[in-house]
């Protein structure tokens, strides 16, 4: 008689309800994944870009076609496609431009593998031959010198071909170089809601960046005002720092409202009559002793206010309110004031004029002082602004937005944020490629003469890379409603022929031009930061095989569960005390 096969005991490792994905079609999953986040940006992409309306769960709509904001409005919560959303953020926080680029460019290079994984091929195989590909080029290029990790082959031989295609503008040389940044400044707003106003806003977000210090460039220093109301072109550019007037008593319409060289000091502190706490409690024999300790709180300020008017300012800042008997002292000096000015103003503030913030009136030296060369308030629209411009220790500026809806002014915002952060890389580095594609497909055809060279399955990785960079000129012909295989097809027409900067052209029929010659320019480091992004994420997608999901985590606040009988008793408890406070009142009606 044939014995059966020993029992094996049942091990659980995971708790019950624990989802377990893995193998082929996890890693398929992630990939399509990728691929719908891809779809919704794809119209997003190029001068000819649609704008997504998004409504969060209050009712609040914001309209924009930037991908860093689109996919953070669009909280995603698939686990493999939230690492689109992180190199989107990584892109917009380093360059500023090229969010749409690098979320298109790493879906593609997956949707082109998609096809190997599907055949068989594992995973790994593809790593290894990405890995392989890396040593082959590592002879060839100082990676050291580069300056980056071993992240793929693609990255390593488009950025090599970017270095040499790039073309350098000379700094000394004020005129070039400044239409090198305007250029590159309205190529960033060409897909943007804002693109019928490229001169005037170029020139802002160029004026805006030159205004800083030049080896600092800290954008933080740029400030940024919206100001509903008016058209577009009603938006100002003040070379120095504004914010909207703070809340004032009566007696700040008697202060002089315009100063010349002014001292200006910065506090932290409350110049007004503090009311008493509630549990506040003060016994007094007779009305002198109550009179002595008025006198006293009003000694207290009139000593501040004096300590004040001797260190010379003739602007005085608070984070704190400033009340009416300040108010008006300041007014009867001539010196004007302000509370409860907003802590990033404030900031902005000292970092321009100089001095620091005091949090005391005592032993306030000339040194804590700061000074500008004007100071005055203006009406803006339905608001008064504060003024200070000619600052001499930072360097900053004030962006003074008008527009109708107020989510078009934000998506204004964001335009000039992108083209803000493109000119400060090109002030950086002042090496441009031309834009439209013409990159792009120029690499492409680089990468796909080079796989020819190499033996083995890298030739068919390689070859997919340079098919998904097509991707970027393709989008922008289906966006601009133009025949993207035709126009496809004449781009590598004349690459092949050595006119390496022809792009796509949205405004002809012909639908191919010179870029470089059109001035369609952007910064190489946009491209460079886009195709290192974008291999991190293709190849951190292509090594995820399984996924553990606890569906715990995906409830809201989710937290440990409480233990059984706790609710009962719980109630039990608090019908004890109402019971019990209940008897108490009963008790004492009975006394009255």
């Amino acid at each position: 008689m044939q014995r059966g096969l020993p029992m094996q005991p049942t091990v659980v490792l995971l708790r019950e309800g624990t989802d377990t994905s893995q193998g082929k079609p996890q890693l398929l999953s992630n990939i399509s994944a990728c691929l719908a986040i891809a779809d919704t940006l794809a119209t997003t992409l190029g001068p000819r870009g649609m704008d997504k309306l998004i409504v969060n769960e209050r009712g609040e709509a914001q309209i924009t076609n930037d991908g860093a904001t689109i996919l953070k409005l669009l909280e995603i919560v698939h686990p493999a496609a939230k690492s689109l959303v992180d190199i989107a953020r990584a892109q917009d926080a380093e360059v500023g431009d090229g969010t749409t680029s690098v979320v298109l460019l790493a879906t593609q290079i997956l949707k082109e593998v998609r096809g190997y994984i599907e055949e068989g091929v594992s995973p790994h195989v593809i790593m290894k031959g990405i890995r392989k590909a890396s040593q082959l080029v590592r002879t060839l290029f100082d990676l050291d010198e580069m300056n980056v990790c071993l992240i793929s082959p693609f990255y390593i031989q488009a950025v090599e071909r970017i270095k040499e295609l790039q073309v350098t503008v000379d700094k000394s040389d004020t005129v070039k170089f400044r239409d090198l940044l305007l250029k590159c400044a309205a190529t960033s707003m060409s897909s943007k809601l804002i693109h019928s106003q490229k001169p005037f806003f170029s020139k802002m977000a160029v004026d805006a960046v030159l205004c800083l210090d030049q080896d600092d460039l800290d954008e933080t220093l740029i400030g940024v005002k919206k100001i509903p109301g008016g058209g577009l072109q009603d938006s100002l550019l003040i070379r120095g720092v504004s914010f909207k007037k703070t809340f004032t008593y009566a007696g700040a319409e008697q202060q002089p409202k315009s100063f010349k060289d002014p001292l200006i000091l910065c506090l932290n502190v409350e110049l007004e009559l503090k009311a008493e706490k509630d549990n506040a409690e003060v016994r007094v024999e007779h009305v002198s002793d109550y009179q002595a300790i008025v006198d006293a709180e009003w000694t207290i300020i009139y000593n501040k206010l004096e300590l004040i008017e001797k260190t010379g300012a003739k602007v005085v800042l608070s984070k704190l309110p400033i009340g009416d008997l300040a108010t008006q002292w300041f007014a009867d000096r001539g010196i004007f004031c302000a509370g409860r000015v907003q802590a990033g103003d404030l900031r902005r503030v000292v970092q321009a004029v100089g001095g620091s913030i005091q949090s005391t009136c005592s032993d306030i030296e000339r040194k804590h002082l700061g000074t500008c060369g004007t100071f005055d308030e203006r009406q803006l629209g339905g608001e008064r602004y504060n003024v200070f411009e000619d600052c001499p220790v930072a360097k900053t500026c004030t962006l003074l937005l008008r527009g109708g809806a107020e989510q078009f002014i934000e998506e204004v915002e964001r335009s000039l944020h992108d083209s803000i952060m493109v000119v400060k890389r090109a002030v950086k580095s002042n090496q441009i490629v031309a834009g439209g594609g013409a990159i792009e497909m120029e690499l492409s055809a680089y990468l796909r003469t080079h796989a020819r060279t190499i033996p083995g399955k890298v030739q068919l990785i390689i070859s997919a890379f340079a098919k998904a960079l097509e991707i970027i000129p393709r989008q922008i012909c289906d966006n601009a409603g133009l025949d993207s295989t035709d126009v496809l097809n004449r781009l590598r027409q004349r690459h092949a022929s050595g006119q390496k900067w022809t792009g796509v052209d949205v405004d002809s029929d012909q639908g191919v031009r010179d870029n470089m010659g059109a001035f369609v320019w952007e910064p190489a480091v946009v491209k460079l930061n886009a195709i290192a992004s974008a291999s991190e994420a293709a190849c951190l997608i292509l090594s995820v095989d399984e996924t553990v999901r606890n569906p715990q985590s995906e409830q809201a606040q989710a937290g440990p569960k409480a233990p059984p009988g706790a609710a009962q008793r719980a109630l039990r408890g608090r019908g004890r005390a109402i019971a019990a406070s209940f008897g108490h009142v009963l008790e004492g009606l009975e006394g009255i």
